[in-house]
C-alpha cells in the first residue's frame, strides 16, 4: 500500500499532472488524493504511511486522582456494581462520572468481575401481591438464616424493610424467637415508625400458623387487632418475596461471612451496614436514590391504649377464652387459641350459620346443625386499605 501512495504522489507532483485523472486511475476521492500529494511535497516522499487517528489530547480524559478516588471506593465497599461505585462518587466528590467511565477504571483495575446472565421467569399468577404505592404501604418481614458469633452465640437477626422505599426498619438479633420477645420489638417499631398498611410475611413462627384460620398466630393476631393487613407467602415459595431474599443475601455476604466475636459485635456490625444500605447505598428501583431519600415515617400513630374492638350494628361480641373456644347459643365452640383474650363478632349469615369475624377477617362459619366450626378460605376479608 505504501509503493501504491509514492508511486501515486511522484506522478501528482510532476509538471501537468491531472489530479482528476490520478485518482480516477487509482481508485480514491480527490480529498484522499490531495492530501496524499500535499503530505509528500511538505514532508517528504516516505511520510506516507498510515498514520493512527488517536487524538494527541483528550480533554475529557480521567484524572488520575479520579481513578484513585473510584478505586478506593470500590476497596471501601467490593460488593457494589460499578452504577453505585458512580453514584457514591459523584455523592462524595460533586463532580460528573459517567457509569461506562466507573466501569472501565473498575474493568482495568482488575476489580469488575464478569456477571452471570440471571435466567427470568415470568410472575406466578397463583400470587398476587399487594403493590405498594408510598411508603408504609407494605412492610415485608422474615428472619435471616442463622450463623453463630465468635462465642458460639446463636445470631439470627429479624429484618423489616419498606417495600416501597427500600428502607430496612431492624436488623435486630433477638435474644430469642419467642412471640413476647418479638412482640416487643414490633411494638418499640410502630412506636418510633408509626403502623403500615400490610405486613407481608411467610408462613413460619412465630408470624403465622397454617393451621389456624387465616393463619393467625399470637403475633399477627395483635397486628389485625390494630387494622394491619395480613400478606403471606405460599408455604415453600421464598421467592414471592424476592427483594427480602435479597437483601438477606446482601446480608450474608457482607456482614454474616465477617464473624463477629460475640453477639453484641454482631449487632453493632448489623447496624452499621443497615445505616450505611439506607444512606449511603443508591437503588436502581429508585431511580439512583437512597432509601433515607424516599422513606418517611406512617401517619397511622400506634395507639398508646390496646385495641378494642368495635364491630358494630348486626354483630354479637364473643370473647376468645384462654383454650381458644367461645361460648354460643349455650354451647362451646371452638376457633383458636391463639385469638385467647380477644374478642370475635358473630353475625347470623342463615338460619343456620352464624360468621365469625376477627376485625376484618372472616375466620368461618358456626354450623348449628352440626355443631361445628368450618374455617373460611384464607384472604376472606372487608375492604380495608390497599387492593390486592
Amino acid at each position: 500500500m505504501n509503493d501504491v501512495r509514492k508511486e501515486f504522489a511522484l506522478k501528482a507532483l510532476a509538471n501537468g499532472a491531472n489530479l482528476s485523472a490520478l485518482c480516477l486511475e487509482y481508485g480514491v476521492t480527490r480529498k484522499t488524493g490531495r492530501q496524499w500529494r500535499e503530505r509528500a511535497r511538505q514532508e517528504g516522499i516516505n511520510q506516507l504511511a498510515e498514520r493512527s487517528r488517536r487524538p494527541k489530547c483528550s480533554p475529557q480524559r480521567l484524572s488520575e486522582t479520579m481513578v484513585c478516588q473510584v478505586v478506593r471506593l470500590k476497596v471501601a465497599h467490593p460488593h457494589w456494581g460499578p452504577k453505585k461505585i458512580c453514584a457514591l462518587y459523584v455523592l462524595a466528590h460533586h463532580q460528573p462520572l459517567s457509569v461506562s467511565s466507573c466501569h472501565r477504571i473498575l474493568q482495568a483495575a482488575g476489580l469488575v468481575a464478569a456477571r452471570q446472565r440471571r435466567v427470568r421467569h415470568a410472575p406466578s399468577r397463583e400470587f398476587a401481591a399487594v403493590i405498594p404505592r408510598a411508603p408504609n404501604d407494605v412492610w415485608t418481614i422474615d428472619f435471616k438464616g442463622w450463623w453463630r458469633s465468635g462465642d458460639g452465640t446463636r445470631c439470627e437477626p429479624l429484618t423489616v424493610r419498606d417495600d416501597f422505599s427500600k428502607y430496612i426498619l431492624a436488623t435486630h438479633v433477638p435474644a430469642d424467637t419467642r412471640t413476647v420477645t418479638i412482640q416487643r420489638e414490633f411494638t418499640r417499631l410502630f412506636q418510633l415508625y408509626g403502623l403500615p398498611k400490610v405486613i407481608k410475611s411467610d408462613n413460619g413462627v412465630p408470624f403465622a400458623n397454617i393451621t389456624v384460620p387465616q393463619r393467625l398466630s399470637r403475633l399477627s393476631a395483635g397486628w389485625v387487632a390494630l387494622g394491619i393487613r395480613l400478606e403471606h407467602s405460599r408455604p415453600g415459595h421464598p421467592q414471592d418475596n424476592p427483594a427480602h431474599e435479597r437483601m438477606h443475601k446482601d446480608i450474608q455476604v457482607e456482614v454474616a461471612a465477617k464473624v463477629q466475636v460475640d453477639a453484641r459485635a454482631q449487632q453493632a456490625a448489623l447496624d452499621l451496614w443497615r445505616q450505611e444500605y439506607n444512606e449511603l447505598r443508591p437503588h436502581e428501583t429508585l431511580k439512583g436514590r437512597r432509601p433515607a431519600e424516599v422513606y418517611g415515617k406512617s401517619p397511622r400513630a400506634y395507639p398508646a391504649a390496646p385495641a378494642l374492638l368495635d364491630y358494630g350494628t348486626g354483630f354479637l361480641p364473643r370473647k376468645v377464652a384462654s383454650s381458644g373456644k367461645i361460648s354460643y347459643a349455650g354451647r362451646r365452640f371452638f376457633i383458636t387459641s391463639a385469638l385467647a383474650g380477644w374478642c370475635v363478632g358473630l353475625r347470623l349469615a342463615s338460619a343456620t350459620h352464624v360468621e365469625v369475624w376477627f376485625n376484618y377477617l372472616l375466620l368461618g362459619a358456626i354450623d348449628l346443625q352440626t355443631n361445628r366450626f368450618d374455617s373460611a378460605p384464607s384472604r376472606s376479608v372487608k375492604a380495608v386499605g390497599l387492593a390486592a
